[in-house]
């Protein structure tokens, strides 16, 4: 079994060094030779935990490979993976399946015998027809089908859910199809993968479905911790006490400073323009969209609230900048909106992350970014916590008083208890906990 995976982005090359680890052999092809010539250096281009030895064996046993020859690897393959960007588009919303459709045109002219092209991307409803449309227009007598098969990883723990995921879902109506599938997936349906085989459409409507529900989730924790902290709840109680009723789930139930990352964004907003151009809105994920969008933002208002009401002239430390731990990724981070929604108020912003420094550089070029936690506090008003890296879940809270003008910590992400630091002499805000008793509306 031969695999060519296009793209190299954190979608191709972690589903294409999984497959290789299956002991498939895999090209993973990308347009951009400086990113290639790394990978064959065994420079990795994402943070991901364990990536880089999971790249690293494989390219040892000479069953992964790396080019920009989109031609000969998709030449020998039986099955070719389309695994590029599906951004989106700029000015409505959609999203921009160019990338796609390019593909699709250049795999039909390389295809020789059989193959299987496969839609990885995330991709609305009608992709994959509009796909094998391109390959037949391109190469009338070429013998192919086309299926979709999304991925559900999360970053930060992408090989565990790659090699144990909860399911694999599999668009194709085409019985030949499903048997280069089955063998491709053959290592998950040993241990008892459900494998779930479903029509084109049905596939990709379901990668939609499932990230718009998360943040759907997300959303209403959210929400449900701005009510506790006007009538003097815990939302981590009310998240546990609906979360263990077994039709809801503990999942995704943890409030924060709204949703960021590359799919939930993207998604939920692709989601929203293919149900109003087929006339079935979803309102609830266009509220969901339009909830996310200003939680950012009052997120800002928090911390500013925490200051006294007012940051100008004021240092702010934040600690995290990526999305979520564990990634180097910064899109769509609520830092982005947060950071710059500080410093249009007046205050000077330091900041830190483990992992996301590099990029955030780019992304917040009038920040300045410290070496460490402890750097960040250093003369700082006020330090929020805005990604929950392990590193800031046992920071020396003395050591952070006496390096900081104010003890003050606005905590987005309720990674410490309000009672211990107040006893460790902070004033601290957290999100959702109420701590006053509130009356009852007249």
């Amino acid at each position: 079994m031969r695999i060519a995976m296009i793209g190299t982005g954190y979608v191709g090359l972690v589903s294409g060094a999984c497959f290789s680890e299956f002991g498939i052999d895999v090209v993973c092809v990308d347009k951009d030779e400086v990113k290639i010539s790394r990978l064959d250096r065994g420079e990795i281009p994402i943070f991901e935990p364990g990536l880089d030895d999971l790249v690293a064996n494989n390219v040892r046993a000479g069953r992964l490979t790396f080019t920009t020859d989109l031609k000969s690897a998709v030449k020998d393959a039986d099955a070719v993976f389309i695994a590029v960007g599906t951004p989106t588009r700029r000015g409505d919303g959609h999203a921009d399946l160019s990338y796609v459709y390019g593909a699709a045109k250049e795999i039909a002219e390389a295809m020789d015998g059989y193959t299987v092209v496969v839609t990885k991307s995330t991709v609305p409803v009608g992709t994959g027809r509009e796909v094998a449309k391109i390959i037949r227009e391109t190469r009338p007598d070429a013998d192919f089908d086309v299926c979709s098969n999304p991925e559900f990883l999360r970053e930060g723990a992408a090989i565990s859910d790659f090699m144990r995921p909860d399911r694999v879902v599999i668009g194709t109506e085409s019985e030949r199809a499903q048997e280069v599938m089955r063998a491709i997936y053959r290592p998950l349906y040993l241990i008892e993968t459900p494998i779930v085989f479903t029509t084109l459409q049905t596939s990709e409507l379901i990668k939609y479905a499932a990230n718009t529900f998360l943040a759907t989730k997300i959303t209403f924790i959210n929400e449900v911790a701005d009510l506790c902290e006007q009538v003097g709840a815990d939302v981590h109680d009310v998240a546990r006490g609906i979360g263990l009723d077994g039709r809801i789930g503990r999942k995704f139930l943890h409030p924060g400073p709204g949703y960021g990352g590359s799919c939930f964004p993207k998604d939920t907003l692709a989601l929203v323009k293919t149900a109003q151009d087929y006339k079935a809105p979803l309102r609830i994920i266009e509220t969901v969209v339009d909830i996310n969008d200003k939680r950012k933002k009052q997120m800002a208002e928090k911390i500013i609230s925490a200051c006294g009401g007012s940051v100008s002239g004021k240092t702010v430390a934040v600690l995290g900048l990526t999305f979520k731990p564990n990634t180097d990724d910064m899109r769509d981070s609520p830092s982005l909106d947060i950071v710059p929604a500080l410093q249009a108020a007046g205050a000077k912003v330091k900041a830190y992350d483990p992992e996301g420094m590099r990029e955030a550089r780019e992304m917040l070029p009038d920040v300045e970014m410290c070496e460490s936690a402890y750097d960040t506090m250093d003369g700082a008003d006020a330090v929020s916590i805005v990604t929950e890296w392990n590193e800031f879940r046992a920071l020396d809270l003395e050591r952070a008083k006496k390096l900081m003008k104010q003890p003050v910590m606005v905590d987005l992400r309720n990674v410490y208890n309000p009672e211990d630091m107040r006893k460790a002499g902070f004033e601290y805000v957290c999100v959702g906990r109420g701590t006053t008793e509130a009356e009852a509306p007249k």
